[in-house]
């Protein structure tokens, strides 16, 4: 399952680096090559939560392997397309596969474990979530470099092939036809296959995250045209429609797409204000980064991707053993990891002031952003699904899956506006202006992490 989710985050991010080789390959305009980056993420986003409850009603493990093969079909087919049209829908299918298998990891583990295993889980799906996102950067860039066969930007899509085809193979041994693996938490499979889906509401809740998502993606390139602001009131309107309709739903005695009671579940509201700040921070931090290296300072796309590896690789190993350190820190693991992130990711921007490429201090500030993200994540995530109950877990991972992906498009929307109209003002890019934009995104990167740490101090109070 999580092999799966680590592939299907590769695909948010290998784009970007293999982007320039793609539109000189298929002779993509700009506006073709957005959409082959963004297509994706368009997709995935809209569909998780539907994804979510398609796994509640039929059976998570079925609905997963479904998803698996939709994506690897996807994936072969955007390998071989021989066009940016083809291109673009092949990755609009691949982003509802990823949106139809994502949703299911988090319901599975919350119907399958229990107690220090659910924890063990959830820290092991933590890391895999943040460090597919730095790693995918990296990947991209090594296959672009490799330029396989001669085969050049094909292979980003390709590999997934004969990964998806072995978990395929073994996906059809191990995880169930109905809800969960092996034994199942006592009272998960109660409602198992029961819940209809709520058509009004999925319509309601498309609509608006289509309407957000849209223009977050197309806006910056666009300049910010009057459609995308009326996009982005309407896709409010709609959200405020689709909560209304939910609450009235369930008053009703009726089975909402998201039950209200999930929202009002210990820490899931600070929950999801944590982890919207923690991935617009990851999305915007891993985007204008890639923005100055590459544009400024001139890396190649394989060094570019090398870049992220040092924030991947501590991610992931606090991400998997922040639970063994000692009791007493651990109500406070989120709030340093926010100060960790703020500090560490204006270390990175004073690092490259003045247009230099940096130096030791560098990596330690790249480290501190792994850390700080995953301390800020994980302990967030683990600690809004311990108070989930297992006939909820679909709601539940389909929303914190859905402000996740929401957060890395705001994050990339808001922080690349900045760095571009900064870098605008600035004057001729070169490595000087570049790194003065870098800087100015960087203190906004650390003040969203500073509001990540104080929500939590408001809301706790309250």
């Amino acid at each position: 399952m999580l092999a799966a989710q680590f592939m299907a985050l590769l695909d948010v991010f290998i784009v970007n680096v293999a982007a320039p080789t793609i539109g000189s390959g298929l002779h993509a305009s700009g506006a073709d090559l957005q959409l082959i980056v963004a297509g994706y993420a368009i997709t995935y986003s809209v569909l998780l939560i539907t994804g979510a409850r398609l796994g509640d009603r039929f059976g998570h493990g079925r609905v997963h392997l479904a998803g698996l093969a939709l994506f690897t079909a996807a994936s072969l087919a955007c390998g071989l397309a021989q066009g940016s049209t083809e291109l673009i829908v092949f990755r609009l299918v691949q982003g509802a596969g990823s949106a139809v298998m994502i949703p299911q990891v988090l319901s599975l583990i919350q119907r399958t474990f229990t107690g220090e295993a659910r924890v063990r889980a959830l820290g092991a799906y933590s890391a895999v979530l943040a460090v597919g996102a730095a790693a995918g950067q990296a990947v991209g860039g090594v296959l672009v470099a490799a330029d396989l066969l001669g085969t050049g930007w094909r292979p980003v899509f390709l590999v997934n092939v004969p990964v998806g085809l072995v978990l395929l193979a073994v996906g059809r041994r191990v995880l169930p036809r109905g809800g969960g693996v092996g034994r199942q938490v006592p009272g998960a499979g109660a409602r198992e296959g029961a819940r209809g889906i709520d058509w009004p509401g999925l319509v309601l809740l498309g609509a608006a995250v289509s309407l957000i998502t849209v223009p977050l993606v197309l806006g910056q390139e666009k300049d910010w045209p009057l459609w995308s602001w009326v996009s982005l009131a309407s896709g409010v309107t709609a959200l405020v429609l689709f909560g209304g309709y939910e609450v009235r739903l369930a008053r009703r005695g009726g089975l909402p797409l998201i039950a209200p009671r999930v929202l009002r579940h210990p820490g899931m509201g600070l929950a999801v204000l944590r982890v919207m700040a923690v991935m617009a921070v990851n999305g915007g931090f891993l985007f204008v980064l890639t923005l100055h290296v590459q544009g400024g300072l001139g890396y190649s796309a394989l060094r570019a991707g090398l870049t992220f590896a040092p924030t991947a690789v501590v991610f992931g190993v606090v991400g998997l053993t922040w639970r063994r350190w000692p009791a007493a820190w651990q109500r406070f693991l989120a709030l340093a990891g926010f100060t960790l992130t703020a500090l560490s990711v204006l270390g990175v921007g004073l690092a490259f002031r003045g247009g230099d490429h940096g130096g030791a201090w560098l990596f330690v500030a790249y480290a501190g952003v792994g850390v700080g993200l995953a301390l800020a994540f994980s302990p967030t995530l683990t600690g809004a699904l311990a108070a989930v109950r297992p006939e909820d877990a679909a709601d539940a991972s389909g929303l914190l899956a859905t402000v996740t992906q929401l957060g890395q498009l705001i994050g990339v929307a808001v922080f690349g506006t900045l760095f571009f109209n900064r870098l605008e003002s600035l004057g001729v890019p070169e490595a000087y202006t570049s790194a003065e934009a870098l800087l100015t995104c960087m203190f906004a990167l650390a003040t969203t992490a500073i509001l990540g740490a104080v929500s939590g101090l408001v809301l706790r109070r309250r």
